[in-house]
């Protein structure tokens, strides 16, 4: 007897769809979405097997146009779990919609440092050091080794793992509708990503106040020292925080706002502000 969790002849041409597209991720960034774009074209061939209403497949599309960065490696793994959820929603009356990007962005940051950790960190050292004492040997063969080191594990972690989110989120998220724990882990999936982007806000939003006061010709008050003491990232987070609300609030448009920054950064500079 087939298991019920078996793929399906479709599934699997849509897995295999998933992998193809997956190398498109990161095709067209944007600074404001990263990969949002090339998510949302691998998750196409899922939107339009799922839903066959076209204002469910918008919602879907523009779900998926959200914020995404995560190591290349892991990313199947995320994409099959997000399929998996987009098919759990065509199928289940009232699915909280939320928890399909809460889950993909509680799982986005966890496995990109895992993903940089072994990937780039590991792997791509060892097949490094082994190309370079074949080339350091004459051995003509030294990048195709260093390629097919790094890239074979990749590859096959790559649809083994696309292929176990999509298999692992069609039992479990099922099995949380039915025993009502859906909201507990999509409330849990949320706290985990907004830590997520907030240790990212501090780690990619940089702002040092280089203006001083100088009395006499002596430097009586350090600025940038100063607001340390208050609170170490007061400014990054001010201004995090302001452009979120001038997103949100006032619907300031995102090319606007980024062209603002750059004009007030190179102001401020030039005057010595910061």
């Amino acid at each position: 007897m087939a298991d019920k969790n078996d793929l399906t002849s479709r599934e699997k041409k849509l897995l295999r769809q998933m992998y193809w597209r997956s190398f498109t991720l990161y095709s067209a960034v944007t600074p404001a979405k990263q990969g949002a774009s090339g998510f949302e074209y691998t998750m196409l061939p899922f939107i339009n097997e799922f839903y066959d209403d076209e204002e469910e497949k918008k919602q879907a599309m523009v779900r998926h146009n959200s914020y995404f960065n995560s190591n290349l490696a892991l990313v199947p793994f995320i994409m099959g779990v997000t399929a998996s959820m987009e098919k759990e929603n065509s199928q289940t009356k009232d699915f909280n919609t939320d928890s399909i990007n809460a889950i993909k962005t509680s799982l986005m940051g966890p496995l990109a440092g895992i993903g940089d950790s072994v990937f780039w960190g590991v792997l791509k050292a060892i097949a490094a050091g082994v190309a370079i004492g074949l080339a350091k040997s004459g051995n003509i063969l030294a990048p195709i080794v260093f390629l097919l080191i790094f890239n074979v594990p990749v590859q096959l972690i790559r649809w083994y793992s696309g292929k176990m989110g999509y298999t692992l989120g069609s039992t479990y998220i099922s099995q949380l509708y039915e025993n009502g724990l859906i909201n507990i882990l999509t409330k849990a999936a949320s706290t985990i990503g907004l830590m997520m982007v907030g240790a990212m806000t501090s780690q990619m939003v940089t702002l040092k106040v280089k203006w001083n006061m100088v009395v006499a010709g002596k430097k009586v008050l350090e600025t940038q020292s100063v607001l340390d003491q208050v609170f170490i990232g007061l400014l990054p987070l001010l201004i995090t925080l302001g452009c979120f609300y001038l997103i949100k609030k006032k619907n300031v448009s995102l090319n606007t706002l980024i062209f603002a920054i750059i004009i007030i950064s190179v102001l401020a500079s030039l005057a010595g502000i910061v």
